[in-house]
Parts: C-alpha cells; sequence; structure tokens
C-alpha cells in the first residue's frame, strides 16, 4: 500500500448483544436494509450474492460465519476488480460495537475518499436505527 493511501474506521455504537448484531450484518439478505447508501437489493443465486447498487452489478461475499465478529467481505465489482470491506462486531458492555475500515483505492482523490466515509457513517447510523428497532 501506498502511503499517500488512506485508511479511516468508522464506528458505531448499537444498544443490541454482540452475537445479535454481528448476526444481522454478516448476514448479506440485510444489506440491503441498513447499507443503503450502496445497496438497491441482492439475491442469493446459485454463484453467490449478486447486488445491485449504485455502482451497478456486484457480488459479494462474506467470511465464513465465525465466533470473533467478524463480517469481512469482498465486492467484486468487475473481472479482476475487489474490493476488501473489513467489518468486527466487538461485545461492549451489553451492546456492541460494529467497526467498518475504509481504503482509498487508487483511483480515488482525497474528496470522493471523504464521500464514501459520509456515506458509510450514514450506513452505520441506518444499522444503529435498524437494529435498536428490533
Amino acid at each position: 500500500m501506498s502511503p499517500s493511501r488512506l485508511a479511516k474506521t468508522l464506528t458505531v455504537s448499537i444498544d443490541r448483544p454482540a452475537a445479535e448484531a454481528y448476526a444481522f450484518v454478516s448476514d448479506a439478505a440485510n444489506l440491503p436494509q441498513w447499507a443503503t447508501a450502496f445497496v438497491k437489493s441482492i439475491r442469493n443465486t446459485s454463484l453467490g450474492w449478486i447486488a445491485e447498487t449504485i455502482v451497478g452489478t456486484v457480488e459479494i461475499e462474506f467470511v465464513p460465519a465465525n465466533d470473533y465478529g467478524v463480517a469481512d467481505h469482498f465486492v467484486r465489482l468487475g473481472p479482476g476488480v475487489e474490493v476488501r470491506v473489513p467489518m468486527r462486531v466487538l461485545a461492549h458492555d451489553a451492546g456492541s460495537e460494529v467497526l467498518f475500515t475504509l481504503f482509498q483505492s487508487p483511483d480515488m482523490d482525497e474528496s470522493k475518499f471523504a464521500a464514501d466515509a459520509a456515506l458509510v457513517a450514514r450506513d452505520l447510523q441506518t444499522l444503529k436505527t435498524v437494529l435498536e428497532q428490533r
């Protein structure tokens, strides 16, 4: 990674148990409920999860379910173009903390990176609202 490329970890505290928050965010079927700035719809196919997004049709693959709160996923924008999205759910008192790390891509200037970070922050607030209303 070039030292000039940015990374930003955004977090949100959610008043729900970590196991519940993890089960929700690690299920790709739930993306349209909380990742509204990016995902318009999603369907499970024989090839995996296919989402209609603001950048077109993409494939989304989550890492296998685990006991560590790791909800990393990969967004495949096209042949040979994959974006890794590190995401964690941590227990925090009786609730949880959700962490989402955003990396600046090589073709992204700082203003676009800041705009993407703002969209992720909005999505994390939506996630909080959705989970806390359950």
